[in-house]
């Protein structure tokens, strides 16, 4: 008796071709994952380093080139005089800084006798600034012991200098 082609059904699949393959294939995407990711911190960490070490940033440098006392006058045991102050200002970096909220001030015995408010600014990189101060001292008392060592009086001198990000 032969089998009608209608009673034979749909054709048998073997079971090993429908099956999926749950071996390496997820392992293999997840380590090149992993890999590239790995890779790519390293490059940050490397672009981090060479910034450091290109554009180190440093504090600039201040050095009081000359301070003058054009005028100066004693009398009563009281002292005035005018006061000037050049300075240099270096940017070692390679980026430009602003300074701001300087100040040029000086003290005696303790007190403020002399300020001067310094302008903000910005001092571009590798350069080097510039700057004069001058500004009038209105008379103001010597010490005792100032006086009676034979008009020699110390005077205290402070510079300022804030600087941020330009």
């Amino acid at each position: 008796m032969e089998k009608s082609p209608a009673l034979s059904g749909p054709p048998r699949r073997h079971i090993s071709a429908v099956r999926r393959d749950t071996g390496r294939g997820g392992s293999k995407i997840v380590s090149s994952c992993s890999l590239a990711f790995c890779f790519l911190v390293l490059v940050a960490v490397a672009i981090v380093v060479v910034f450091f070490v290109l554009f180190r940033p440093r504090s600039p440098t201040i050095q009081v080139s000359a301070v003058q006392i054009p005028g100066f006058s004693v009398g009563n045991g009281t002292v005035s005089f005018t006061y000037v102050q050049y300075a240099a200002v270096r940017n070692p970096n390679r980026a430009a800084f602003s300074h701001y909220d300087s100040s040029l001030q000086l003290i005696h015995a303790g007190n403020q006798v002399g300020f001067m408010y310094i302008p903000a600014g910005e001092i571009d990189g590798g350069r080097t600034k510039y700057m004069g101060a001058k500004f009038a001292v209105d008379s103001f008392p010597l010490a005792a012991a100032a006086a009676a060592a034979a008009g020699v009086a110390d005077v205290e001198v402070e510079s300022r200098m804030r600087e941020g990000k330009g």
